[in-house]
């Protein structure tokens, strides 16, 4: 046991490092997928045919294709097609942004349709406009049924990022695979890298149930 801990904080430093990396990556993806996500779900709810054919084509095409595989095709075979190196961590942003929007699309979708339509009609016989309406009394209320899916998609992508040591990411796993080359100490080091992902994993989940529980509270 003495030795174990010994190992842990030799490697602590350069886990602790792929970590930093992990959350950077998982969280600057899902920023830019919220944005993405909002567009997708106004698109979605558009009385024009053309974008919800855009919009269903999208998500039927991200979530029909499995993260690695994406991240592959960007990092090696657009990269390949364009000349172009990638870096691995902008790879792996714009890998995940484009994964997560898809979710978060449908988690918004489902969020303002879940609004009380009368209250809809009431803006709009106001003399509200569809945006204003969307952004003075839709999105207000949907944010709080969209929060706690939202913080279960961030975790869902902090999970994915592991995905990443395909192409090279210095995120945690990958840490932990350079470690493991360096002791062959499988065993242990990849329990390390486990012991910190459910560290951030359990905090985020019982965040999102205090979350939960105080806008059910606030109802």
């Amino acid at each position: 046991m003495e030795n174990y801990i010994h190992l842990f904080i030799t490697c602590l430093p350069s886990l602790f490092t792929g970590l930093q990396t992990t959350v950077f990556i998982a969280a600057a993806s899902l920023f830019f997928a919220f944005f993405l996500g909002i567009v997708l779900a106004v698109m979605s709810m558009s009385q024009y045919k053309i974008f919800q054919v855009i919009y269903h084509v999208y998500i039927y095409l991200v979530r029909g294709i499995p993260v690695m595989i994406f991240a592959l095709f960007l990092f090696f075979g657009v990269g390949a097609l364009l000349h172009v190196k990638f870096n691995p961590i902008f790879a792996a942003v714009i890998t995940l942004t484009i994964n997560s929007s898809a979710y978060l699309a449908e988690i918004f979708r489902g969020g303002i349709q879940a609004v009380d339509k009368g209250q809809v009609e009431a803006a709009r016989s106001l003399g509200l406009g569809y945006f204003r309406t969307l952004r003075l009394v839709v999105l207000p209320q949907a944010v709080k049924i969209m929060i706690p899916p939202i913080i279960n998609q961030f975790i869902t992508t902090l999970k994915d990022t592991s995905i990443l040591s395909v192409i090279s990411v210095r995120e945690l796993t990958m840490n932990s695979q350079i470690i493991i080359a360096q002791n062959y100490m499988p065993f242990e080091v990849y329990s390390f890298a486990a012991i910190m992902y459910l560290v951030v994993i359990i905090a985020l989940s019982l965040f999102a149930k205090w979350v939960e529980r105080r806008l059910q509270h606030d109802h």
